[in-house]
């Protein structure tokens, strides 16, 4: 099993990033789909949805949304959200995606990254643009490399219900290591995640393989423009060709 199949299907997982702001998250998706124009009842698929809170407010934004996402218990519990248009499905973001050609792919808040073999970074790129409709809009939100290579925090204590979750940041290779580890009801835990530093070039070379045209990129939630130096995010819009 990969760290990713264990650690986020863990309720300390959703525990840890329970402090998420989902008002910016909210913020943000409303300025995207204000920004690509899309009409209401357009097909979006939230691909990587975790617990389902954005694929919720996109629905309510008046979109048919379809939430995808590796963890049973994720889908499990977002199922109770479900109605006419806005679907939840098991699914491995490598794999073909059997769905109507949709008019837009959201991949938000860093959920790419997470595969050791190159090839499957591909897969993703191939799996998302075969479910896209001609000129179907891929908008990939990941982290900055050099931004995160410049403000890296080696050590932080981060406390949730009583519980000090220990995290230690580190840079190996292509990747940034968060290893974290905790005790809770007299039992020691022990989990991390690992995320590929891809670079913009080799982001547009996966695009532009599986012909994807890359747009324009945006350096935050409020939607300025990207500076490699100070940029806290990387949110690729693509068009699929």
């Amino acid at each position: 099993m990969e760290w990713f199949e264990s650690w986020f299907d863990t309720p300390y997982y959703h525990l840890l990033y329970s402090n998420r702001d989902y008002t910016e998250a909210e913020n943000f998706i409303t300025k995207l789909t204000a920004d690509l124009q899309l009409p209401p009842q357009s097909k979006i698929i939230d691909l990587a949805c975790g617990k389902g809170r954005h694929s919720v407010f996109l629905n309510k934004l008046g979109y048919d949304v379809l939430g995808l996402d590796l963890s049973r218990q994720s889908i499990e519990s977002d199922k109770q959200y479900e109605n006419q248009t806005l679907i939840f499905e098991v699914h491995d973001m490598r794999n073909s995606i059997d769905a109507d050609p949709m008019d837009a792919v959201f991949n938000l808040f860093t959920s790419f990254g997470y595969f050791d073999n190159e090839n499957d970074d591909k897969k993703v790129f191939q799996s998302v643009y075969n479910a896209l409709k001609p000129e179907g809009y891929f908008v990939l939100d990941y982290l900055n490399e050099e931004y995160v290579r410049n403000t890296l925090v080696p050590e932080t204590i981060i406390t949730r219900d009583d519980i000090d979750f220990k995290i230690l940041k580190k840079i190996e290779g292509r990747h940034v290591i968060k290893d974290i580890r905790f005790e809770t009801e007299g039992k020691s835990f022990h989990f991390f995640e690992k995320v590929k530093l891809h670079t913009l070039e080799a982001i547009h070379n996966y695009a532009s393989e599986c012909g994807f045209e890359r747009i324009k990129i945006w350096g935050d939630y409020q939607l300025n423009e990207f500076n490699k130096e100070s940029s806290p995010r990387c949110i690729n819009l693509f068009k699929k060709k």
